[in-house]
């Protein structure tokens, strides 16, 4: 860049230090650093379930013969659900009975059969070692008692296969009446009386209902990817629950899931979550479905140096103050010059980067110090490093803060202008 260029710019920054002779000072209202205790929070919201629900489901297809319960009754273990109309699964056991006793007298032929032909074989093992009897004829008797002995065998078996089948007809027949598995309340009921079902040997069989134990109950809430890490079994959570507006619950993580739920938003961006699951304190009052936003408690701090949240703000490494020093009236700040050495080309040897940083008040101006954050709640942060308890900090207002603020800024506080404005 030529000569020509750089000056209007040297110009335009002895201006720009003149002009912070004549800075108004910006009103600023502060607050003491304190100490207190902080607990860090994960945020997730999900539904109301309960901890044990069972789908109920017909194992074999027919109609709905007796339905006596309705959504909402509560029942027993043991108790009955649902009757499916036996006919077909009663005749198939009774034609199953029936084989089952064909296949014990055929087994009866079998073994008598196989008892004359061992009969007649030693008969003519005789006959045969004095020669009355050819080779050829002697090999055929011994054959016949073999197959008589393997059918007498098979016999056998046809009758275990009988019996299994048996079984299995019995087994169907039971299936056709459905008991309740648990204590609790039929908290879904999906079919009606008369009604037909599929069942579920060869498919996915018809959802009669569901049966929940509605005394314990969990929130299954979603939470982002970078905080699932943060959060184990064992930590607490505090609730809120949509129905119950006015009151907050204590909870407990039990599950951490293990892998992630993705789906596309609506810009085509995925949004990655994870299943977390909180068992609740109180039993007897929420419905599966209920919504709940629930707050678990990650990290905890006692007595910490802390600063509200909008305290803390940034800006660029190296930034200097706005006052103009009095030996030097009207020279540039190094920061301008920084950056006029840039519009020129020229190389510096300063990294502009952000840091984290908080204003304190001192003698009306405005002093920047760099901080290093710890946890945070919803209000303030840990300060591991930067200030100490007691210093008068600015915390507010918010465009001071996070853009005109800077080390040196001349400032005033609120109070003390609204004094100032009410004197005639």
């Amino acid at each position: 860049m030529s000569h020509r260029h750089i000056l209007p710019l040297l110009a335009a920054a002895a201006l720009f230090g003149t002009g912070c002779n004549r800075q108004k000072p910006m009103t600023v209202t502060t607050e003491k650093v304190q100490r207190r205790n902080l607990t860090e929070v994960v945020t997730g919201s999900g539904k109301l379930q309960p901890v044990v629900q069972v789908k109920i489901s017909s194992e074999v297809a027919g109609e709905i013969i007796d339905l006596p319960v309705k959504e909402g009754q509560q029942v027993h273990k043991g108790d009955l659900l649902v009757r499916v109309k036996p006919d077909l699964y009663a005749a198939a056991l009774r034609s199953q009975e029936a084989s089952l006793k064909s296949s014990q007298a055929d087994l009866l032929t079998a073994e008598a059969n196989a008892r004359k032909a061992e009969a007649e074989l030693k008969r003519n093992e005789d006959l045969f070692s004095r020669q009355l009897i050819s080779g050829s004829l002697f090999d055929e008797i011994r054959t016949g008692a073999e197959v008589a002995r393997a059918s007498a065998i098979a016999s056998t078996q046809r009758i275990e296969m009988a019996r299994a089948s048996l079984k299995r007809s019995q087994e169907d027949l039971a299936k056709t009446i459905i008991f309740s598995p648990i204590d609790g309340t039929v908290s879904k009921l999906n079919s009606e009386l008369g009604e037909r079902v599929s069942g579920t040997g060869m498919m996915a069989g018809t959802d009669i209902m569901t049966v929940a134990d509605l005394t314990k109950m969990e929130a299954r809430v979603e939470v982002g990817e970078m905080d699932v890490v943060l959060i184990q079994p064992g930590f607490k959570a505090r609730l809120d629950v949509d129905s119950f507006k006015d009151r907050k619950f204590d909870g407990q993580v039990t599950q951490v899931a293990r892998s992630a739920k993705t789906t596309a938003g609506g810009s085509q961006q995925e949004s990655t979550k994870f299943e977390v699951r909180i068992r609740m304190a109180d039993t007897g009052l929420f419905l599966p479905g209920m919504s709940v936003t629930a707050d678990i408690e990650t990290r905890y701090r006692t007595n910490v140096i802390t600063v509200p949240i909008q305290a803390v703000t940034t800006r660029m490494a190296g930034s200097t103050s706005t006052e103009p020093d009095p030996k030097k009236t009207g020279s540039t700040s190094e920061e301008d010059k920084g950056q006029i050495e840039f519009l020129a080309g020229k190389k510096t040897r300063n990294v502009i980067k952000p840091i984290e940083v908080v204003f304190v008040q001192e003698t009306g101006k405005a002093k920047m110090l760099p901080v290093q954050r710890g946890i945070s709640d919803d209000s303030h942060y840990e300060i591991l490093e930067g200030v100490t308890e007691g210093q008068e900090i600015i915390t507010g207002n918010f465009k001071a803060i996070s853009k005109e603020l800077n080390d040196g800024s001349l400032i005033q506080l609120e109070e003390a202008k609204k004094a100032k404005d009410s004197k005639p």
